[in-house]
């Protein structure tokens, strides 16, 4: 029983807006999100008074001053204003969380059309500053000095990957960052749009130096700066610049913050959310046509492979050696070039993730694009998969 059914109110992402993702100097907080919610109001046909609620997902963590951000999306009308406005902070999950918070006020009938915004501004900060940030979302990290920050804490779960496995993942997490580099070449939206062959990023050298091993510069994702945006909307607007696309299945799954009661190689919380989303959906693997997952630190790509059931426990490295995660392959896993190329301003990555796949299923997704998209899964979490979130999406 998919959520229509299961709800009896239909959850549309009706129109949307993205911006570049990398250094933008030129750029502030505020600049980002009133350009993406202007896009996204635009694109669905509706007026900015048309709005009857917002979400904003945010991570923050000090990396700006300004802590309370949520009527910054009222400066893109002031047809906004009196309209009810919420900041959600959950780590790198912010966007998603946002967005699900968005889909329950459809379904609770409290809103017919919501706007959420994922956005961060991160690049102008010191490196000591983001990492400092960054860390806040670790229970054991929080608040102590780290010379390797979050990628030591995604490399010790590598290695703990290669002790269970008996197996050595370095090659295998080379293979996936140069597949989503190629993937990030035909997004124009994406930080790093430059082509790195396997062998740069398997190979350790002055370039692609190891930052906690065996984790190498090429299987960390950028810090950056940048914003998304989508109308969630029961209904589409006859003025809609774009296709529609319906949600079919959601789910949030969080898991213990200590690490002593987490598997770190198991993903416990992604699993779960993601088996809840698709039994939503009333969807299996095979019905899917891409996957758009949290590929923050390349290990959890490759986790994600068996997370997902494209692969057993232990074997994820199947999905990319046998060609399943390419764009030709059975089901091609990031397109837009995922966190590692696209770019990852961490309240803006579950927001434009669903854009991503939005933009697929519609048709609109340029060079991008898959042809015959028609259904899509989401994946996005916050710390080392402590808050986990999956949405599964539909063409109309």
């Amino acid at each position: 029983m998919a959520l229509r059914d299961r709800f009896g109110t239909d959850v549309l992402l009706t129109g949307w807006g993205h911006s570049r993702f990398g250094k933008l100097e030129e750029e502030t907080l505020e600049s980002l999100i009133v350009q993406v919610s202007r896009d996204a109001i635009a694109s669905s046909g509706l007026q900015p008074a048309d709005i009857d609620e917002i979400y904003l997902g945010q991570f923050n963590s000090g990396l700006v001053p300004l802590a309370f951000a949520s009527s910054l999306a009222l400066q893109t009308s002031d047809d906004l204003a009196g309209i009810p406005a919420t900041r959600v902070e959950n780590a790198c999950a912010s966007g998603s969380a946002a967005l699900q918070q968005g889909v329950k006020s459809l379904l609770a009938g409290t809103a017919r059309t919501v706007l959420v915004i994922g956005a961060e501004k991160m690049t102008h900060a010191p490196a000591a500053a983001v990492g400092a940030a960054l860390l806040g979302g670790d229970y054991e990290m929080a608040g102590k000095e780290s010379a390797t920050g979050f990628t030591g804490l995604f490399a010790e779960t590598a290695l703990q990957y290669e002790r269970r496995y008996e197996l050595s993942a370095s090659d295998v997490l080379g293979s996936i960052a140069s597949k989503n580099h190629h993937n990030g070449t035909a997004n124009p939206y994406a930080q790093l749009r430059k082509e790195l062959s396997v062998d740069f990023c398997r190979t350790v050298s002055d370039k692609n130096p190891m930052v906690a091993s065996p984790l190498r510069r090429t299987d960390c994702s950028p810090v950056s700066d940048g914003a998304a945006a989508v109308v969630l909307s029961v209904a589409r607007s006859s003025a809609a610049a774009v296709t529609p696309v319906r949600l079919t299945g959601f789910s949030q799954a969080n898991d213990f913050l200590p690490a002593s009661k987490r598997d770190p190689v198991a993903f416990q919380g992604s699993t779960r959310a993601w088996q809840q989303a698709m039994a939503m959906a009333d969807a299996q693997l095979v019905d899917l046509d891409l996957v758009e997952v949290h590929d923050c630190f390349t290990i959890a790509e490759l986790i994600m492979y068996e997370v997902i059931g494209l692969a057993d426990r232990g074997d994820g490295s199947r999905a990319i050696e046998e060609g399943w995660v390419y764009r030709d392959g059975k089901l091609p896993v990031n397109l837009s070039g995922g966190l590692k190329s696209k770019g990852h301003p961490v309240g803006a990555t579950g927001v434009s993730q669903h854009v991503m796949a939005a933009m697929q299923l519609s048709g609109t997704a340029g060079a991008m694009q898959l042809d015959g998209a028609r259904r899509a899964a989401v994946h996005n979490m916050g710390g080392l998969a402590v808050a986990n979130y999956v949405s599964v999406l539909e063409a109309v």
